[in-house]
């Protein structure tokens, strides 16, 4: 079993910058990916950024660029530093860690889950 953690979120106005956190805790040892998954109309959850455990990263188009994903194996944490944010940006964020690159290759069952964090952005 892993527990996941976020924290980082918040309010803010367009154009300004967020760093998210993810503490991992409990088996660890087989974590192959970590990803950061956004909320999206029908409570989907779309994948934002994945990271592999040999440091290979993935997007999704709209952040690329502005979204920078890492990951502290040694301490089982994961950061995704979002910049220039936008107000369609707002929305609940989720950690996510698993056995697929990208982290959205499987199917949300096979994820462990943070309980997400909180982005507001105002324009």
């Amino acid at each position: 079993e892993v527990q996941l953690v976020e924290s980082g979120g918040g309010s803010l106005q367009s154009g300004g910058s967020l760093r998210l956190s993810c503490a991992a805790s409990g088996d660890t040892y087989g974590i192959y990916s970590m990803g950061c998954f956004r909320e999206a109309p029908g409570n989907l959850r779309e994948g934002v950024a994945s990271i592999a455990r040999d440091g290979s990263t993935s997007y999704r188009d709209s952040v690329k660029g502005r979204f920078t994903i890492s990951r502290n194996n040694a301490n089982n944490m994961l950061y995704l530093q979002m910049n220039s944010l936008k107000p369609e940006n707002t929305t609940m964020y989720y950690c996510a860690a698993g056995p697929c690159s990208p982290i959205w290759g499987c199917s949300d069952s096979r994820n462990y889950w943070g309980q997400g964090t909180q982005v507001t952005v105002s324009s």
